[in-house]
């Protein structure tokens, strides 16, 4: 059973950075992509960043580009998102999620397991 465990999240002021971090277990973690998604208060949940199994691609909302950077770290099953330049419309519940396969995914129906969350809550 795969299993996703969500860290670092907390309160932090505008214009502040913020490291996110995602340790998975159950799963041949190199063989699959891996990604970031986030709810805030009334919305949907929506994609934030996904990275390929071998860390050599990687896709980002317009919404994050050029502010938030999706890394993994094989040898540790572990995948980070490191948040820079927060706004406080980038207040919600950050979601790690397992892709369905290596590649790097598209869209949601592309990944298959999600962790639990953690809350970030940027103050202006």
């Amino acid at each position: 059973q795969v299993h996703l465990v969500e860290s670092g999240g907390g309160l932090v002021q505008a214009g502040g950075p913020l490291r996110l971090s995602c340790a998975a277990s159950g799963l041949t973690f190199s063989s699959f992509a891996m990604g970031w998604f986030r709810q805030a208060p009334g919305k949907e949940r929506e994609f934030v960043a996904a990275i390929r199994w071998d860390g050599l691609a990687t896709r980002y909302a317009d919404s994050v580009k050029g502010r938030f950077t999706i890394s993994r770290d094989n040898a540790a099953n572990k995948v980070y998102l490191q948040m820079n330049s927060l706004k406080p419309e980038d207040t919600a519940v950050y979601y790690c999620a397992a892709g369905k396969g290596g590649f790097l995914p598209a869209g949601e129906r592309d990944f298959a397991s999600w962790g639990q969350g953690t809350q970030v809550t940027v103050s202006s």
